[in-house]
């Protein structure tokens, strides 16, 4: 798989929730997956289940063999990550790096940057299950993007053969981004929490069944209600979007 025809070699590095579930994506688009790194048992047993036949390899390999290297860590071992390959020249000249945390721009592969690498920040605005679930929600779901002007084609196309959509995000805004996505998926989570146990208190089975579609239709309503324009993500501009493809460990 080379570049030339357009299907790319992908290494993943972390099997979380989120790694997994791109390449599975992206491995549906024709691209071949060749090879992950996962260090413990829920990693790997969640490589076989969606990356089946899909080498676990560590992570210098991982870079190594790849085209296209997804980084899927948390944010707090993201800088460590990319600065530590650097230091020990593990990077490759022309090679895609694509990170996924939702905070950072493509400034925090700075340090990878020398060795010619072309850097990407893709965040899909989704809550993951780390399932099959998920490429069908991805083709509901938005993804931020940041990249370098002349590259930016590149991470969006890639976002549509995820089956998502792309909206760009400023490297200076990705911290706001980050904090609206955040507050929407946490408090979400706490009102249907609370909201599940007040129904299991006074002795109805199945809570979460019965309030399924109350909170999905005032979900929509809500959205629905502020307009289809609002999409823009917190008022930052996507207007340079690509074009919507029909349809830690």
């Amino acid at each position: 798989m080379t570049q030339k025809d357009g299907r790319l070699g992908i290494g993943v590095i972390g099997a979380g929730r989120v790694g997994p579930v791109l390449a599975a994506a992206l491995a549906g688009a024709g691209h071949a997956i060749v090879g992950i790194s996962a260090h413990s048992e829920d990693a790997r047993d969640r490589v076989d289940s969606m990356l089946p036949g899909v080498p676990v390899l560590e992570v210098p390999q991982v870079v190594e063999r790849s085209e296209l290297v997804i980084i899927a860590v948390p944010d707090d071992q993201l800088p460590d990550l990319v600065s530590g390959l650097a230091a020990v020249d593990a990077w490759l000249p022309g090679q895609l790096v694509l990170h996924t945390s939702a905070r950072y721009g493509v400034r925090v592969l700075d340090p990878a940057r020398p060795a010619g690498i072309i850097p990407l920040a893709v965040h899909p605005a989704l809550t993951f299950t780390g399932t099959s679930l998920d490429l069908a929600r991805l083709r509901e779901a938005w993804c931020a993007v940041t990249a370098p002007g002349p590259v930016l084609p590149i991470a969006q196309a890639l976002v549509v053969e995820m089956g998502a959509e792309p909206v760009v995000v400023a490297e200076e805004h990705r911290e706001a981004y980050a904090d609206a996505i955040g507050a929407a998926s946490e408090f979400s989570t706490a009102i249907v929490g609370q909201s599940i146990e007040a129904l299991r208190d006074i002795g109805i089975d199945e809570p979460g069944r019965v309030l399924s579609a109350v909170v999905r239709s005032a979900v929509d309503n809500a959205l629905r209600g502020a307009g289809a324009d609002s999409i823009d993500l917190a008022g930052l501009d996507d207007t340079t979007s690509a074009p919507r493809k029909e349809n830690g460990d």
